[in-house]
């Protein structure tokens, strides 16, 4: 079973956690997911710019913007003029709509993330699309922790591709013999809702997931 290339944890929503989100990359791959939409600024979920900018201080953390609403509907609109707060972010993954993206769409996404120096993600529902210029997650949950009956297969030179849906301790050693990748394959896993405790992120939860992909580590 080849494991992911990293775990993407979302929905980072509090300062306080930063100790333990610098303990537990220092130990497994991770990419930790900050959901961005003004609109919804100090919502749960939606961390607010202060509290943003006080995770992003953290040494050795590999972070990607989830941006949603508004905003993310003018990424696809209109790129070159599009303004997102993803300021000290190595991805930003656009949600601009539950039904998918077309090739302009696609290519207003990809054009944005060139002008700003970070990779694009985009969500798909079916098979990756074949299109390079940005990364695809294969999600039908969106958020809501609904497991998929059908996992895409990862085309041996397309474009890197991630798996989201109902995957948290409980299930990720299920999921990652479903999505049975080739060996030498690269892809990530994204979850968000399963590794929550009344609503909040749950350290403990990213760990044991974490420990389930790749087995127990220590800092080194």
């Amino acid at each position: 079973m080849q494991p992911p290339a990293f775990i993407a944890f979302t929905g980072v929503d509090r300062a306080d956690l930063l100790p333990g989100l610098i303990a537990l990359s220092a130990r497994y791959p991770i990419e930790w997911g900050l959901l961005v939409d003004p609109d919804r600024s100090g919502d749960p979920l939606f961390p607010d710019f202060d509290t943003r900018q006080a995770l992003l201080s953290g040494v050795g953390l590999r972070w990607a913007a989830h941006v949603c609403g508004a905003t993310a509907r003018a990424i696809v609109a209109t790129p070159d003029t599009a303004v997102a707060d993803i300021a000290g972010v190595q991805r930003v993954q656009v949600n601009h709509s539950f039904a998918g993206s077309d090739t302009h769409q696609t290519a207003a996404t990809a054009r944005f993330g060139r002008r700003h120096g970070v990779r694009t993600v985009l969500q798909c529902k079916s098979d990756f699309p074949a299109d390079t210029g940005v990364d695809w997650l294969y999600d039908v949950s969106f958020g809501t922790g609904i497991c998929p009956d059908r996992w895409p297969a990862l085309a041996a030179d397309g474009p890197f591709c991630g798996y989201s849906g109902g995957i948290g301790p409980d299930t990720v050693s299920d999921v990652l013999r479903a999505i049975a990748a080739p060996p030498g394959a690269l892809y990530w896993i994204d979850m968000e809702s399963q590794i929550r405790s009344d609503g909040l992120l749950d350290l403990a939860k990213c760990e044991m997931v974490c420990r389930a992909v790749y087995g127990d580590r220590v800092q080194s």
